[in-house]
This record gives structure tokens, C-alpha cells and sequence, in this order.
């Protein structure tokens, strides 16, 4: 296998085989482009999907390709920058020829490179948390993360269970935090919970401590609920135990990686959020469908890596099967015919659970997929 590594403006990583001139196109790789935020604010998201794709994409190699046919990875490095994200598609599609896209680490970058994966008809699956990504459907686009709806849902549940109907809202005031923002307020009054206080800060923001006096103060408040990823939660967690703040702190999926807990120290101690089975699978039941398939990715990345497995690798992952299951019932590299087999994939057993999408579902997740975690000593607890 040759590998290809160039750094310049932007990493550029291509694992495979480069088709030579005069080969015959059946020899051809099969040419899969990323852009990812590999290095910048949102490098916990893009780095461990970046390692994901790279470690699958050899083993595959190593393993004779699909349909006789090396797979060639192209990955640009975005920053988290949705400017780079769109300049780094427009290459992948019109200068390295891509077959499909993965990637989009952050919803600005997939929603601004989706539109141009929509106009060149090129099948994008994101790896983005925002329901935006995918709702409205749009034909070419498709996505593996839960959405925010979903845990903004799953932390009310819990809310509920726990007789708590007022609280704090506080999110980022863009991208995913801004969108897990809205939808926090279209589904809360489902639960009878009532939103007392709703503030909102920057991701560069060094500090937080005014924003959560202004909850503390307002009355009231049974619990806080953050929407963000980044160092942005952890500061949020950080000034709330600063502040002794002595209500129940939720987060969202966005942290659901030991990044987070290592941010936020023991600050994060009895924060709760949703994740997927991913984080804990020495906790699923035996006969959780997820058990082994979780255990088995695990297990690989943490011994390629010397690392902590992430959500966020799980997503690269479950994108990276479901593209090549999608080429081997097409088959052919057809773009036209592999979004139509992405976007029949069912029964699916992935790491953010079992995946089932159809027309009018390009994300195909369940409710179900979620479970809800809680920091026990540095650790996640699994309490549903």
C-alpha cells in the first residue's frame, strides 16, 4: 500500500492506491473525499474520525479493497472553518474526482459543504450533530450523529423522571450549540418543563460566570441544561461549581468524550448528559445488539491509538460502513446508485445503534440509541 502525505495550507492525506494513466477504470481506486476540523477548537471531534478513516481505509486495502478495487482517502483539514470546509469540497469534488464525501467534523462546515455536494450530486454522509444537517432531507446529503432534537429529548426524559420542570438553558451562540438551542425550545413544554432563564456565550469566551449568575438568580431554577462541544462546556462546568451552584448540571452529547471530563476536572463530577453505547460497552447488557460491535471498535482504536475511544470515531466509523456496504449492493461506483443504497440501509448495528434509514430518514436513529451517562469519580456510569 503507498501511502501519500502532504502539509501545506491544508493536511492532505491520501491512503490507497493513485490510479495510473492507461490502467483500465475497473482498476481505478475508489476515490472516497473528507474534510475534517483536524487541527483548531473542534480537533476532539476531527482528529480520532481522521485516525478512524485512516486505519479502515488501510485494513480494507490490506484486505483486497471493494469490488477488487483500492480505496483512495483524501482528507483536508477544515480547522472547524466553514469557509475551508467549502473550498476543501469544491477541490475534493472538482479536482481530486471524489466518489462520496465524509466528514463535516461541526455543522458550519457540513452546511457549508453540503450545497455544493447537492449541485455536483456527490454523496455526503456528515458526521455533524445538528437535525439541520438532515432536515429538511436533502437527496445527497445523509448523517451518523444523533441530532440535538434527539438529546435534547432524552435529557428532558430525565428531567421529568427526576420532578424537574424549571431550569437554566445555556448554549453556544452558533453552529451546533445554537441549533441545540432552538431545538431545546421546540420540544421542552412537551415535558412540562418551563425554560426560567436562557442565556448564551461565545465559544472563545474565557469565562461564563455572568451568564450563569444571571440563572442562578433568576429563581426558580431546578437545573441547567449546557448545549455546546469544544472547551466551551468545560468552562461552563468549571464556573458552575465556582459559583456552588447546587442544582443538577446536564450537558449534551457534544461532550461526550474523556476530553471533557479531563477539561473539566472535578467540576464535572454528577454532570449528566446522553451518548451513545459507544462510551460505556462494558456496561451494555449482554443482549444489547451494539455489545460487540462497540467492544470489537474499541478495542482496535485504543490499541492503534494509545487513546481513549471517542463518540466522534465512532461516527467516522459507522460512515465509513455504511458507504462501503452501499458500494457492494450497488455494484459498481456509481454515485447515483450508491446514494440510493445509503439511503436503504437498514438494520444496520453501528456504534451510535441500530440504523435504519429510508427517504424521508437519512439518519436512521432511533430515540433508543441514546442512553443516558453520568461522571462518577472521572468515570461514566451508565444510569439508562
Amino acid at each position: 500500500m503507498h501511502n501519500l502525505v502532504k502539509w501545506g495550507t491544508a493536511a492532505v492525506v491520501a491512503v490507497g492506491l493513485c490510479g495510473l494513466a492507461g490502467h483500465a477504470r475497473a482498476a481505478d481506486p475508489i476515490r472516497i473525499g473528507s474534510t475534517l476540523s483536524v487541527t483548531g477548537p473542534a480537533s476532539f471531534l476531527g482528529e480520532p474520525e481522521k485516525k478512524t478513516l485512516e486505519m479502515y481505509v488501510e485494513r480494507i486495502n490490506k484486505e483486497g479493497g471493494v469490488l477488487g478495487r483500492k480505496i483512495e482517502l483524501v482528507v483536508y483539514d477544515d480547522g472547524g472553518a466553514g469557509d475551508k470546509a467549502s473550498t476543501f469540497t469544491k477541490r475534493l469534488i472538482e479536482s481530486d474526482k471524489v466518489d462520496i464525501l465524509i466528514g463535516g467534523s461541526t455543522t458550519a462546515a457540513t452546511m457549508a459543504a453540503a450545497p455544493l455536494a447537492e449541485r455536483a450530486e456527490v454523496p455526503f454522509i456528515s458526521l455533524a450533530g445538528a437535525v439541520v444537517v438532515v432536515e429538511p432531507v436533502k437527496k445527497w446529503i445523509f448523517k451518523t450523529p444523533h441530532t440535538d432534537r434527539m438529546a435534547a429529548e432524552k435529557v428532558f426524559s430525565d428531567m421529568k423522571k427526576r420532578g424537574i420542570t424549571k431550569i437554566g438553558l445555556i448554549s453556544e451562540d452558533a453552529g451546533f450549540g445554537k441549533s441545540g438551542h432552538d431545538q431545546s425550545l421546540a420540544v421542552v413544554k412537551n415535558y412540562g418543563i418551563e425554560i426560567v432563564a436562557d442565556e448564551v456565550y461565545s465559544p472563545k469566551d474565557p469565562d461564563v460566570t455572568a451568564q450563569l449568575t444571571k440563572i442562578k438568580n433568576a429563581g426558580g431554577v431546578q437545573a441547567v441544561f449546557n448545549f455546546g462541544f469544544g472547551q466551551g462546556p468545560a468552562i461552563v462546568t468549571k464556573n458552575f461549581k465556582q459559583l456552588g451552584m447546587a442544582v443538577p448540571l446536564y450537558q449534551s452529547h457534544g461532550v461526550a468524550s474523556k476530553d471533557y471530563i479531563r477539561l473539566a476536572g472535578d467540576a464535572a463530577e454528577g454532570v449528566r448528559l446522553p451518548a451513545a453505547g459507544i462510551v460505556v460497552p462494558e456496561q451494555l447488557a449482554a443482549t444489547d445488539p451494539q455489545k460487540l460491535v462497540v467492544t470489537a471498535f474499541k478495542k482496535d482504536y485504543e490499541a492503534a491509538f494509545k487513546s481513549d475511544v471517542s463518540t466522534f470515531a465512532g461516527h467516522a466509523y459507522d460512515a465509513l460502513q455504511i458507504v462501503l456496504a452501499a458500494i457492494k449492493r450497488a455494484g459498481a461506483v456509481d454515485k447515483a446508485k450508491i446514494r440510493d443504497e445509503i439511503e436503504k440501509t437498514s438494520g444496520y448495528v453501528g456504534t451510535g445503534g441500530l440504523v435504519s434509514m429510508s427517504a424521508s430518514d437519512h439518519m436512521g436513529l432511533s430515540p433508543s440509541a441514546f442512553h443516558m451517562l453520568e461522571i462518577r469519580k472521572g468515570e461514566w456510569a451508565l444510569i439508562d
